[in-house]
């Protein structure tokens, strides 16, 4: 995993190795380290709508390469991408009592104000916005201006 900073300080970007089990305790503290300022309610959702992209990305999408996180102060907006290497798009599928998995599409959409899907060259991005607005969650506080000494 490489961390880097985007080339306008708007936001963070995790890059993955291509690996068989998806780095999920690193991508969460990753997240949480990021984001440590939001609200309670608003970080356990973004930890979650991560969590079920990038495990979707191993499962489905044959890795995840890339995971981009942007923050938005006014509303208190996150979006997050998980690039993965196949161009196939997600597909919510009803959930069978009888089997695991099939729930994580629709926890996303749950958590989340919007979330969607594009192709890019390589793979596709499945992006998802999280807004504590939108939910009713306690505000998240505001960053601080930055003091010139």
């Amino acid at each position: 995993m490489r961390r880097d900073e985007d080339s306008d300080g708007s936001g963070l970007t995790l890059r993955l190795a291509p690996e068989a089990e998806p780095p999920l305790v690193q991508v969460r503290r990753w997240a949480s380290q990021a984001l440590a300022d939001l609200g309670e309610d608003h970080l356990v959702a973004t930890l979650l709508v991560v969590t079920e992209l990038v495990t979707n990305a191993y499962q489905h999408g044959q890795g995840a390469t890339r995971i981009r996180v942007w923050r938005e102060p006014e509303p208190c907006r996150i979006r997050i991408e998980v690039d993965d290497r196949s161009s196939t798009p997600p597909e919510v599928r009803t959930p069978d009592a009888r089997t695991p998995g099939g729930r994580g599409l629709q926890m996303v959409g749950k958590a989340s104000l919007d979330w969607g899907t594009r192709v890019t060259h390589g793979g596709k991005t499945v992006w998802a916005v999280i807004d504590c607005s939108a939910f009713g969650w306690q505000p998240c506080p505001r960053p601080q201006p930055q003091r010139e000494d």
